[in-house]
C-alpha cells in the first residue's frame, strides 16, 4: 500500500471526513436524511464548532486522499479533592475505506487516538463498537467493564 500518514485532520479536509461519514452510513445500510451536499456542509460546520471537544484523526494516503478517520470526544469530568483536572474520552466514528481494510491501518488509527488521549491525560477512553471491530479494540487494551453502563433509550419521539 502507498505511504500512509496518521495525523490530526486539517480544516480543509473536513469535507472529505464528512464524505467518509456519509459512506459509513450507506455501507452499514443506514438511510440518509437529506442530500449528501447538505450533510457535508452541516458536518463541516459542526466539526468547526466542536473542535474544542471533538478531535479528528485521519489516515491520509501519499496522494493527500483521506482514507480513514477517528474522532476522540473529550469530556471534562467533575473534580475530586485528589484530582482537580479530570477528563475522559469517547472514541467515535472510526472508519477506514473498504479497499484499505485488513492491513492494520484501523489498528494504527486507534493507537494514534489513544496516544493523543494519553498526551491529554485522559482517565479513560470508551468506545461503542461494531461486532466486527471488537477484536481490534481488545488488541489495543480495551476491555469490558462491569461498572460502565449506558442508557440507550433516552430519546423521546422515537
Amino acid at each position: 500500500m502507498e505511504n500512509i500518514t496518521i495525523r490530526p485532520a486539517r480544516p480543509g479536509e473536513l469535507a472529505a471526513v464528512a464524505t467518509l461519514r456519509w459512506e459509513w452510513l450507506v455501507e452499514n445500510g443506514g438511510e440518509a436524511v437529506g442530500e449528501r451536499e447538505e450533510f457535508i456542509r452541516h458536518f463541516v460546520g459542526w466539526a468547526r464548532a466542536n473542535a474544542g471537544s471533538h478531535r479528528c484523526t485521519v489516515l491520509v494516503r501519499d496522494d493527500d486522499v483521506v482514507i480513514g478517520m477517528a474522532w476522540l470526544a473529550v469530556v471534562q469530568r467533575v473534580p475530586t479533592p485528589g484530582a482537580l483536572q479530570r477528563a475522559s474520552g469517547d472514541l467515535q466514528c472510526v472508519y477506514v475505506v473498504p479497499e484499505a481494510r485488513d492491513g492494520g491501518l484501523g489498528g494504527r488509527l486507534i493507537e494514534a487516538v489513544l496516544d493523543g488521549a494519553r498526551e491529554l491525560g485522559l482517565e479513560r477512553v470508551t468506545v461503542h463498537s461494531s461486532p466486527r471491530a471488537i477484536p481490534a479494540y481488545v488488541r489495543r487494551g480495551f476491555e469490558e467493564s462491569p461498572r460502565l453502563l449506558h442508557a440507550c433509550r433516552i430519546r423521546t419521539g422515537r
